[in-house]
């Protein structure tokens, strides 16, 4: 089946003396695992966006999805995704509004008084509360999916998130680097990256994300 993977299936098996692995290789070994799964993914995820007003339902799906990967939970990609992207749709709209709208007020904001700094040097302030606001936000938001379990309400995963995004901001800059670095250069070398955004664009990103944050995720 097309997502659907057979854990029947008889295997090579993992040494159950062999030590977890961690870093890198614990990385290349969920590629190894995971990586028919990711293309699969990617374009379920993008399938799942072609109405538009399901995409905050669809990052959510593909968020959790990835985070089982991290935390090498077996995934059965069709009912996984179907059952994230149905049962939470008020979480799903709930974190991609909190991040994007501050995201983009904040954006605005720093463009439009960096602009003006020049001839009045005092705008710089107000840049600076934007661009503090638009930093924080962009590291809270890569660690917000991953706290949304059925234990936390909203408002602490929120809170968790900026407090994360601001006391731990080297992971949080690794995990937005390959999330929103990645998107930008793609989008920017688009058409060229036609093909890897439908194949990997999205999904891959995703996991990179959600793996530079686990360790920090992991102590809560």
């Amino acid at each position: 089946m097309f997502f659907r993977k057979d854990y029947a299936k008889p295997g090579p098996g993992v040494d159950r003396d062999e030590p977890e692995k961690t870093g890198v290789s614990r990385l290349v070994e969920i590629f190894s695992i995971e990586c028919v799964t990711l293309v699969k993914l990617n374009l379920l995820f993008l399938a799942s966006c072609l109405p538009v007003v399901t995409i905050p339902a669809a990052v959510f799906a593909m968020n959790r999805v990835t985070r089982m990967m991290v935390l090498d939970q077996p995934v059965t990609l069709g009912y996984h995704y179907k059952a994230a992207f149905k049962e939470n749709w008020g979480r799903a709209y709930a974190a991609f509004f909190a991040a994007a709208v501050p995201l983009v007020l904040s954006g605005c904001g720093m463009w439009f008084y960096l602009t003006r700094a020049m001839a009045q040097p005092l705008l710089l302030l107000p840049f600076m509360l934007c661009s503090t606001v638009f930093l924080v936000t962009l590291l809270a938001s890569v660690y917000l999916y991953g706290l949304l379990v059925p234990e936390r309400s909203f408002r602490e995963c929120l809170r968790l998130s900026l407090l994360l995004g601001a006391g731990r901001p080297l992971r949080g800059a690794a995990a937005a680097l390959a999330v929103y670095g990645t998107l930008v250069l793609a989008v920017l070398e688009f058409p060229l990256s036609g093909i890897y955004l439908l194949l990997i664009g999205f999904s891959v990103p995703c996991l990179l994300g959600g793996f530079f944050v686990r360790t920090e995720l992991k102590r809560l």
